[in-house]
């Protein structure tokens, strides 16, 4: 592998100066590709409208095709943050319009490509800004295919296609999961609640706890609590602000009565909903009867600590 910077003319970013990603990565194949760090773009999905698409101007790399707003990482750069960032530079997406639906990784060794896949969450109208676009446009679904696509997103888009539609959610018990960490939680189980509603807050899952494809997964989370959690308040301290998404949709649910009720009756909304449903519990008969609301999977308290931890 070789890093080569960018001939006088090729794509520079709209304001500013150059990055250190903005280069060349040369395979000893000799095929280029674009982004020392990598690369990222934004799949933005309106339910409404359709997927968001970038014609690209014809002196570009593989110019004239269409494919996803999105360049070059900065060195450190998440790749959430580098695509929203790219996708701001390049096509005017605002701050907060956009929540994270799943990530899929294309990795070379010598370098990657992410695609992050998200659901408009504000309706807006993308804006040329950058002079590697000829056009930008909301393309309905059915119709991508008939474009000529760039051939990297065009390998790709059957499989993103494929998982558009799914919607995986997580529901977890939470006085099991606070009750697994000695932290003090039976001095305050409404502050421990709340620290893990503020934890589950963009809570990002591997695509095979869901028998998904892709690499990871932010699913809605509903988080079921019971005697004195029950006043928590439903919001979860912000994520993801400073990649411009907003937060994926985490809900706080109240028990009633038993808590272990409301968790099989939240699992039984969920699936009603078409959703593939992981519920987070240690409890030996709640993980029976969960199984038999329709979970597709169950998991234990100390896998989920685990993924928070990681």
């Amino acid at each position: 592998m070789t890093v080569v910077p960018p001939a006088p003319g090729e794509p520079r970013r709209p304001s500013g100066p150059r990055d250190p990603g903005d280069a060349w990565v040369v395979a000893e194949s000799g095929e280029r590709y674009w982004g020392r760090f990598g690369a990222a773009g934004l799949l933005a999905v309106d339910p409404a409208r359709g997927i968001l698409l970038q014609h690209r101007v014809s002196w570009s790399h593989f110019g004239g095709t269409w494919g996803l707003p999105g360049g070059a990482l900065h060195e450190g750069e998440a790749a959430i943050v580098g695509a929203v960032r790219e996708a701001q530079e390049e096509a005017g997406v605002p701050d907060g319009a956009v929540r994270p639906r799943f990530t899929s990784v294309l990795d070379l060794g010598v370098w990657s490509y992410t695609t992050v896949v998200a659901e408009v969450h504000e309706a807006f109208d993308p804006v040329i800004s950058d002079p590697e676009s000829v056009a930008l446009a909301w393309i309905p679904v059915a119709e991508v295919e008939d474009l000529p696509l760039h051939p990297g997103f065009g390998a790709a888009w059957p499989v993103l296609r494929s998982q558009l539609d799914a919607h995986p959610a997580v529901v977890v018990d939470a006085a099991n999961v606070v009750g697994s960490v000695p932290d003090g939680w039976w001095k305050d189980r409404a502050g421990a609640a709340a620290r893990l509603r503020d934890r589950l807050a963009g809570l990002a899952v591997p695509a095979s706890e869901f028998g998904l494809a892709g690499d990871l997964w932010f699913p809605d989370v509903s988080l079921v609590v019971e005697g004195q959690a029950r006043g928590i308040a439903t919001e979860a301290e912000p994520v993801l602000t400073e990649a411009g998404v907003a937060d994926p949709v985490l809900t706080v649910v109240r028990a009633d009565a038993a808590g272990d009720d409301a968790i099989v009756a939240e699992v039984e909304r969920r699936v009603a909903a078409g959703q593939p449903v992981l519920a987070v519990t240690s409890d030996r008969e709640l993980r029976t009867r969960v199984e038999a609301a329709g979970a597709a999977q169950v998991r234990s308290s100390g896998w989920l600590t685990r993924l928070l931890d990681a």
